[in-house]
């Protein structure tokens, strides 16, 4: 129980830095931005952010519960991150890059979805939106 109650109080933790780092990229502040989701990832989730981009989409989440017993929590701000990591990537014009990020927090968020097997309108919502955002960058 106290690891289930940790993991929420840190994503409802990241929804306040990750509002704080959506205002970096809409001024244009990527380097900081970026710096930020750096810290982020190894402050919640112990790797850098090379590890987590390192890691190919169809062994995402395998890799990250077989090898490194994170649980749906951990996915759930993964998949956060993933998704501000596209908004960067994005505004800096960084299409594929962009992309990539997008299918890759898309992916986590559909799994959270399917083990929990519970409705949770703000996940359906993003979920809709991330795909919307793929077929804008696919349509150009």
């Amino acid at each position: 129980m106290y690891q289930k109650d940790y993991i929420l109080r840190m994503i409802e933790m990241l929804g306040d830095l990750l509002a704080a780092i959506l205002g970096l990229i809409k001024k244009g502040d990527y380097i900081n931005a970026s710096e930020e989701l750096g810290r982020i990832y190894y402050d919640m989730l112990k790797e850098d952010a090379a590890f987590f981009r390192s890691i190919p989409e169809a062994n995402l989440t395998s890799k990250l519960m077989k090898e490194h017993n994170f649980t749906n929590g951990h996915l759930e701000i993964l998949a956060e991150l993933f998704n501000a990591e596209a908004e960067l990537e994005n505004a800096k014009g960084n299409k594929p890059g962009s992309l990539e990020y997008f299918k890759k927090s898309l992916l986590l968020f559909e799994f959270i979805d399917r083990e929990q097997k519970t409705l949770y309108p703000e996940r359906l919502g993003k979920m809709a939106e991330i795909r919307k955002r793929i077929e804008e960058i696919k349509l150009g």
